[in-house]
Parts: structure tokens; sequence; C-alpha cells
């Protein structure tokens, strides 16, 4: 049985979400909460609760055990990109990205 979780429109770059989510793929949910939980990022924090979501949606809704989940997919997926200008030189503007993210955590019980 595998137990998904979205997080949608999270406000943080997915190159830096990718990092984290190589770390903790295929690993049991205890050791992985470990993981992020002292890992000194911001992009740590917010996977952390993407996991604790998913882990939270299996014992509830399905009665799945916690000591017999694992994360089995974690992907991070680019959301839309927020466009804004700044000043630049002589009047120029200089163009932000503020990039959006989208992270899916599959649970599955072995």
């Amino acid at each position: 049985m595998e137990v998904r979780a979205v997080e949608k429109y999270v406000r943080i770059s997915p190159s830096k979400l990718q990092l984290l989510a190589e770390l903790v793929k295929d690993k049991e949910v205890d050791e992985a909460m470990d993981i992020l939980k002292f890992i000194p990022r911001e992009a740590a924090r917010i996977m952390y609760k993407a996991v604790g979501s998913a882990i939270a949606n299996a014992e509830r809704n399905h009665g799945l055990r916690r000591s017999r989940l694992y994360i089995s997919e974690l992907y991070v997926g680019s959301g839309p990109t927020l466009k804004r200008f700044r000043a630049r030189a002589m009047g120029r503007p200089g163009r932000i990205k503020k990039r959006t993210s989208h992270i899916t955590v599959v649970l599955a019980e072995r």
C-alpha cells in the first residue's frame, strides 16, 4: 500500500529541495525525520513538514504503523515562477525570478 502527500506552491527553489530529497529517499521514515531535523537549512524544515504530513496520512487514513513505513518516492517539481523587477543602473530594470516548488512524498510499507 502506498500513501502520498503533496505540498504545492512552496516558496523555495526546487534545486534547494532536490539536494535534500536525494538524502532521504529510500530511507525509513524515522531515520529520514532525524536527518531532516538536524540539517540547518530552511529547505530541511519544509521537507520535514512534508514527510510528517505523509506519515500522518498513513497513520490516520490508512491505519498503517509508522515503524513499517519507508520513503519509496520523493520528488520535487517546479511550480510557477513569480517575476519581479528591480531598479538597476541607468534606470534599467533587472528581472528577479522567485521560484516555487511542488513536493510529492510517497510512503510504502515494508
